[in-house]
């Protein structure tokens, strides 16, 4: 595939940027070894950006007919190298999804100039509008910036941390106000309670939050095995601001208890925004 000499035909998603006219693949400026057919993939995926191009594809663009080569083994290879250099994973893609025995699509947004993308029209005449944003395969929404979703999940994770410490260093006042309006027993069982599931759920906070930071590639598998429980949890907790009734009013404790209550399940999209499962079949 001869790469056309064009000083404009530069692609450019997340910190990456693929120059045509160098053979070049960048990381926030700093060239990037990748060899010649891993780099012709590459550059084919991203011309296709959002649509599949299949196998078959691949093979006549960058395997003619008259060459004798395990075509499936080097392909394979190549999107393999292709991977390992933009350090994205088979099994949660953020920006090369495999469609089993298909092909393959490029999901992530994209900002470029290459042969096919819209470009200014000669004679001031308007450009073509540009192709919309990949959708989630799931969702059905565009896929938004992978650093936005996972800073919000992490954010609900640091508030969670925050109510279960607090609530843990003023455990003494809990009991007082639940006095008010509990038996003793109830009063220390919700004390208890208390205890209990904050105990649980600060090791459970630090995971996420850790996960997410390090950006955990099995995160979404992960935070799927522990929904049942997260939810469990969250909705318990859903109930603290009724402890501060009294302080905040019985609108304003509910309006914060309808807002935790949503919660789990804001945690559960972000996660699947930013670990996008591979398809199957």
């Amino acid at each position: 595939m001869a790469v056309p000499q064009n000083k404009s035909q530069v692609a450019r998603f997340g910190v990456f940027e693929l120059d045509l006219s160098a053979g070049e693949l960048r990381k926030s400026g700093v060239r990037l070894r990748l060899q010649e057919q891993p780099f012709q993939v590459l550059a084919l995926l991203l011309e296709r950006a959002g649509d599949v191009v299949t196998r078959e594809e691949l093979r006549q663009k960058l395997w003619p007919s008259d060459t004798f080569v395990d075509f499936d083994h080097s392909l394979n290879t190549a999107i393999n190298k292709v991977r390992e250099v933009l350090g994205d994973s088979a099994t949660s893609p953020r920006y090369i999804e495999t469609l089993a025995r298909r092909g393959y699509r490029f999901i992530a947004p994209l900002q470029n100039n290459l042969p096919g993308s819209a470009s200014p029209a000669p004679n001031g005449t308007s450009s073509p509008e540009p192709s919309p944003s990949p959708l989630h395969p799931e969702l059905e929404v565009p896929i938004p910036h992978r650093a936005l979703t996972r800073g919000l999940f992490a954010l609900i994770q640091v508030m969670y941390l925050c109510f279960y410490l607090a609530a843990l260093f003023r455990l003494h006042a809990i009991q007082n106000i639940a006095d008010g309006f509990l038996p003793l027993w109830g009063a220390t069982t919700l004390a208890g309670a208390v205890m209990v599931t904050a105990g649980a759920g600060i090791p459970l906070r630090l995971y996420l939050i850790s996960a997410v930071s390090f950006d955990h590639q099995r995160l979404g598998e992960k935070f799927r095995q522990l929904f049942p429980f997260v939810l469990a949890l969250d909705q318990l907790w859903a109930v603290a601001p009724f402890l501060l009734m009294q302080k905040i009013g019985l609108g304003a404790a509910f309006a914060a208890s309808a807002a935790l209550l949503y919660l789990p399940f804001s945690e559960r999209t972000l996660v699947r925004m930013a670990y996008v499962a591979p398809r199957r079949g």
